[in-house]
């Protein structure tokens, strides 16, 4: 079950954390996944390189979501190198916390860029490859402060927001075609961006998740690979929460 042999998967930020755990888990049941990066070469090399190792496919493209004709040359580099799209994991995403009244500008600039604008260009992209073969899956990377908010974060919750709500309205656009576009927010995973938690904030945070734990990147990645599997094939504009219980 939920095999991806034959298939090309696109993970945008995808050489580390949940990322790299969607990569692996792709891979594993299959596919053969174009692993992006902006600045981690070395890391999305790692990446390669365990896939490989472990007997999988693999290649790299390094972009920014952000910069839309960088976007353009590398999905056409892409479907010349490789034929074909079937996949897309929008994951690649950027965090600026603060409250309200301290964000600035810029920072509203540069969040809106990578996590809307940049998974957005990636989406027109991807679906327009996938319409001529009719069948494809889009699968957007959100977070469970997308939901339920979280004091500090408006702008980053407002991002993770945008993509449930693009999600649904582009679930519709592209049914007729068997595309499907499904959300997987994740609540709080062991990765770089919760690695500098105290062990009081950890043991505050705890008391939020009725499983007691944080996630795993591999739990994400899983999530993400049945999306992306002929058994999920009836399942479009859907938010699959993978939190814990934080938010239901």
């Amino acid at each position: 079950m939920f095999r991806l042999d034959g298939k090309v998967a696109l993970v945008t930020g995808g050489s580390r954390g949940i990322g790299r755990a969607c990569c692996e888990a792709l891979a594993e049941q299959g596919a053969t996944v174009i692993v992006n990066y902006v600045r981690g070469e070395d890391k999305a090399r790692e990446v390669v390189g365990a896939i490989e190792r472990s007997g999988g496919k693999a290649d790299l493209a390094g972009f920014d979501v952000a910069d839309t004709p960088a976007v353009e040359a590398a999905f056409q580099s892409l479907l010349e190198k490789h034929g074909r799209l079937d996949v897309l994991v929008a994951n690649a995403g950027i965090a600026v916390d603060g409250l309200l009244l301290r964000l600035k500008d810029d920072d509203l600039t540069r969040l809106f860029d990578t996590n809307v604008r940049g998974a957005l260009t990636c989406a027109r992209l991807a679906t327009k490859a996938m319409m001529k073969p009719r069948t494809g899956r889009v699968i957007f990377v959100s977070s469970v402060v997308g939901e339920m908010g979280n004091v500090g974060q408006t702008a980053y919750a407002a991002t993770k927001a945008a993509l449930i709500g693009a999600a649904r309205s582009i679930a519709r656009e592209f049914a007729s075609r068997n595309i499907t576009v499904n959300v997987v927010a994740p609540g709080y995973i062991d990765t770089d961006m919760t690695s500098g938690m105290n062990d009081a904030m950890r043991a505050k945070l705890l008391e939020l998740i009725p499983l007691g734990r944080t996630g795993r990147a591999r739990e994400v990645g899983t999530a993400c690979a049945f999306l992306a599997s002929d058994e999920a094939a009836y399942i479009t504009g859907q938010t699959l929460r993978v939190n814990g219980g934080m938010y239901v």
